[in-house]
């Protein structure tokens, strides 16, 4: 019954996405050690567990503190609070060179999203905070006070898609020259002249892109992937969700190459270096409509999957 009871309390804080296809793309092996780079509400990692055997070994990685009340109590799982760009570091802290597989769900929880205080919607009146590991200093009010219009333009557009960054950024630049933007209610009220079409979804690309500068998601996954070729064993399985066409993008080209610079072939024999894996997901794996309709937030999730060669 405890089991239980922590198994639906964790469900609460985050339904976990595509949770079968990413764990079968792992092909868990029963001794194997395993890596999940977003615990979360541990929906992944349970499944994990439920196909490892005695022996087998699983890593989890969240930098939000709130996810450590979620692991459950076995011998196998050591939980790393820290942000997954130091995966190799901390693995070899814990006296591990290579695993099995490593799985990134890069959605943010359910639970972030719902805890008003923490700043990540515009369902709520709170601090503009966003931060994922609260022991960083930067906020998304300390990111709106400090960046140049150049430096905000950026981020609205690559990270939102937000259609008027220019006039957005220009907006913001002016009104915190005289007016304080700390809480989500005056940032609304800050740029409520300027929004386009839908509120909702005119905010919710804003605050997407706020979320990504703050807590630098980019920088992290491409410090994630970069590591990957070398901790995962011949044959090991790398399964990333991503939820941004940015995140996609990097994690298609990376699969595809294991560098991120386009590679000149050899000027003699025209021959390219061997590519560190095989793609086993030509096309993303996308959510079942039932899944969708179960879950919404599902909608925009991406799943590949590649094997180390």
């Amino acid at each position: 019954m405890e089991e239980q009871q922590h198994i639906e309390s964790a469900g609460e804080y985050h339904v976990p996405v595509l949770l079968k296809e990413a764990v079968d793309g792992l092909d868990v092996k029963k001794d194997g050690v395993y890596v999940d780079c977003t615990f979360g509400g541990g929906g992944h990692s349970r499944e994990i567990l439920r196909r490892l055997g005695a022996g087998g070994r699983l890593f989890v990685f969240d930098q939000d503190e709130d996810a450590r009340k979620n692991v459950p109590d076995d011998r196998r799982v050591v939980f790393l609070p820290y942000n997954f760009r130091h995966i190799g570091r901390m693995l070899r802290l814990n006296d591990v060179e290579k695993v099995d597989g490593i799985l990134a769900d890069l959605g943010v929880s359910s639970h972030q999203f719902d805890e008003g205080a923490r700043g990540f919607s515009i369902r709520f009146d709170a601090p503009l905070d966003m931060r994922m590991d609260q022991r960083q200093e930067l906020t998304a009010a300390k990111l709106l006070a400090d960046l140049s219009e150049e430096e905000l333009v950026h981020i609205f557009s690559a990270y939102g898609e937000v259609s008027n960054s220019k006039t957005l950024a220009r907006t913001i630049v002016a009104y915190r020259k005289t007016l304080p933007m700390q809480t989500i209610r005056q940032f609304r009220e800050a740029v409520q002249q300027v929004v386009k079409g839908n509120p909702n979804k005119y905010f919710a690309q804003v605050f997407q892109a706020l979320r990504i500068a703050v807590n630098d998601e980019l920088g992290a996954l491409k410090e994630l992937l970069e590591q990957v070729p070398v901790l995962l064993v011949p044959g090991g399985r790398v399964a990333v969700i991503t939820f941004h066409s940015l995140e996609d993008r990097m994690v298609k080209n990376f699969f595809r190459s294991g560098s991120w610079e386009e590679e000149a072939p050899d000027d003699v024999y025209g021959t390219r270096k061997e590519q560190p894996f095989h793609i086993l997901t030509r096309k993303p794996v996308l959510p079942s409509p039932e899944e969708v309709r179960e879950n919404s937030r599902s909608r925009s999730a991406k799943l590949r999957i590649a094997e180390r060669k």
